[in-house]
C-alpha cells in the first residue's frame, strides 16, 4: 500500500451543513470517498471523488479495500468522532497513527449530554453496536447515569426489557433520535412499562438507573452474593471467592484461565473488575458449561469464553494467560504442569482445594516454586436450638504464586515426612 495518509472525516446527522471548513475541503479534494451509504448520501455533488460503500462484514474487508485504492487521496467517512467507538480505531491499527489524519465531529455522546445537561465525565457509555446487549448489566448501579449507543430502532425496547429483567424496571429512559439534525426527536418513559414503538434507527438511549428495592444489589468489589449465580453446588463461595480474586490480582486487559469453571464465578468476577479484562472458563460438564454462559450474560460479561472439555487437554491452543485459577481437577495428570508452563514470566497461578490429596500436591509445588500457601476457614452463625452457634465450612487450602523470569528459586528444605499426592484424575467440588 502507498504511504499516502488516509483522512477520516467525522460527520453528524446534520450532514454537510454541520462540517467545519477543513472537513469540507478534505472531502472535496478526495479522489476516493469511503463510507456507509447513509453517510455518502449526505455529501453534495461537488464532492466528486469515487464513492465506495463499506462491504459487510466491514472489518475483514478494510485492508483489501485500502490496498485497492493505494496511491489515491482517500477520505473515509465516520459517524461523529471517528476515534470514539468508530472506524478510526480500526484504521489506526491497520495503517498506524502516522498515516492517519482524523478530523472529528462532535460525537452523539457529546450531543446527548448537552441535551440532557449531564456532565460527560460522570456519564458511563456502553455500546451495543455489534456487541451483546447483556454487557449493559455490569453497568447497572442505583443512581448511575448511562448512555447506550444503539444498534437500531429495536434497541430501546430491548434495553427496557433487560432493565426489567435485572431488577431495574423503575429506571427512567430517554431516547434521543437524529441528534444534531433538523429531525431531532426525543421520547421518554420508565423501563418497566416502556410505551413507545420503534422509532428512528439512529438513536442514543439515556438511562437513569433506579433499582427495584427487591432486586439483588451487586457491588463492584469482589465477592458477589452467592445467590447472584445459578449453580448446582459447584461454586467458590463468597468469602473464599473474594480472597481468590485478591490473590489473582486482575488488571486491565489481562486474560484469565478459569480451569474447572463450575458456575463460572471466578472468571465472571475477574471480567467485572474492568471492561477490558478477558477470561476463558474451562468446564468438562456440558450442563455446567451452559450454566456458566447464562451466569455471564446475567452479570454483564457476555464475552466470557466457555470451553467445554476436560483439562489439561482442553487447554490446548488457548491464548497465553496472564493468570490461571484452578478450582477443580487438581490431581488430573499433567494439569498443574500444563498451567504452570503456559504462564509467562510475571503470570500468576492460584489453586484452591478442600481435599488432602490435592493439598499434598500443592504443598509439594509450594516447596519447589515458593509463593504463598494459605488456609482459609470461614464459619457462619446459625441457630442452635434457642441459641446461636458457629457452623464451620470446609477449610480451603490456597496456593498463590507468581512465575518469575529466569531460573526458578531453589527448593525449600524438604520436610522430614511428605505425603504422596494422589495421581488419579479427580474432579473436586469448588470450595
Amino acid at each position: 500500500m502507498s504511504h499516502a495518509p488516509v483522512t477520516v472525516v467525522g460527520i453528524g446527522a446534520d450532514g454537510w451543513s454541520g462540517l467545519a471548513p477543513g472537513s469540507r475541503e478534505a472531502l472535496r479534494r478526495a479522489e476516493v470517498l469511503i463510507g456507509g451509504p447513509r453517510q455518502l448520501d449526505l455529501l453534495p455533488g461537488d464532492c466528486t471523488g469515487e464513492r465506495v460503500a463499506w462491504p459487510s462484514p466491514l472489518r475483514p474487508a478494510v485492508p483489501g479495500l485500502l490496498a485497492a485504492h493505494a496511491g489515491r487521496r482517500v477520505c473515509v467517512l465516520a459517524s461523529g468522532d471517528p476515534m470514539f467507538f468508530g472506524i478510526g480505531r480500526t484504521l489506526a491499527g491497520i495503517l498506524g497513527a502516522e498515516r492517519l489524519r482524523v478530523l472529528p465531529h462532535p460525537s452523539s455522546v457529546s450531543y446527548a449530554c448537552a441535551r440532557l445537561g449531564w456532565p460527560l465525565e460522570a456519564t458511563e457509555v456502553i455500546s451495543v453496536v455489534g456487541r451483546p446487549p447483556a454487557a449493559l448489566s455490569a453497568a447497572l448501579h442505583d443512581g448511575r447515569r448511562l448512555l447506550v449507543l444503539s444498534s437500531g430502532a429495536e434497541t430501546p425496547a430491548a434495553v427496557a426489557a433487560l432493565l426489567r429483567e435485572r431488577g431495574y424496571g423503575p429506571s427512567r429512559m430517554t431516547v434521543l433520535e437524529q441528534l444534531g439534525a433538523e429531525r431531532e426527536r426525543r421520547v421518554e418513559g420508565a423501563a418497566q412499562d416502556w410505551p413507545h414503538l420503534p422509532g428512528d434507527p439512529l438513536n442514543v438511549i439515556a438511562v437513569e438507573c433506579r433499582r427495584d428495592p427487591s432486586a439483588l444489589r451487586l457491588p463492584l468489589t469482589p465477592g458477589l452474593p452467592d445467590e447472584a449465580f445459578a449453580h448446582d453446588g459447584q461454586l467458590t463461595k463468597r468469602h473464599v471467592r473474594a480472597a481468590t480474586l485478591a490473590a489473582l490480582a486482575p488488571a486491565p486487559g489481562e486474560l484469565l484461565w478459569d480451569v474447572g469453571g463450575g458456575s463460572g464465578s471466578i472468571g465472571i468476577e475477574w471480567m467485572r473488575s474492568h471492561p477490558s479484562c478477558r477470561a476463558v472458563a474451562v468446564e468438562r460438564d456440558p450442563v455446567r458449561a451452559e450454566r456458566i454462559t447464562r451466569n455471564a450474560d446475567a452479570l454483564g460479561v457476555p464475552t466470557l469464553r466457555v470451553v467445554t472439555g476436560p483439562a489439561p487437554s482442553a487447554l490446548t491452543d488457548l491464548p497465553t494467560p496472564d493468570a490461571v485459577f484452578i478450582g477443580g481437577g487438581l490431581t488430573a495428570p499433567g494439569l498443574l504442569t500444563t498451567c504452570w508452563e503456559a504462564l509467562p514470566p510475571g503470570g500468576r497461578l492460584v489453586a484452591n482445594t478442600v481435599t488432602l490429596e490435592s493439598e499434598a500436591l500443592l504443598t509439594d509445588w509450594y516447596r519447589r516454586h515458593g509463593g504463598e500457601l494459605t488456609r482459609l476457614a470461614v464459619a457462619h452463625a446459625v441457630p442452635v436450638g434457642g441459641f446461636t452457634g458457629w457452623r464451620q465450612a470446609m477449610p480451603v487450602t490456597q496456593w498463590a504464586v507468581t512465575r518469575r523470569p529466569g531460573p526458578q528459586q531453589p527448593p525449600r528444605p524438604r520436610p522430614t515426612t511428605h505425603p504422596t499426592a494422589h495421581t488419579h484424575p479427580h474432579q473436586e467440588a469448588h470450595p
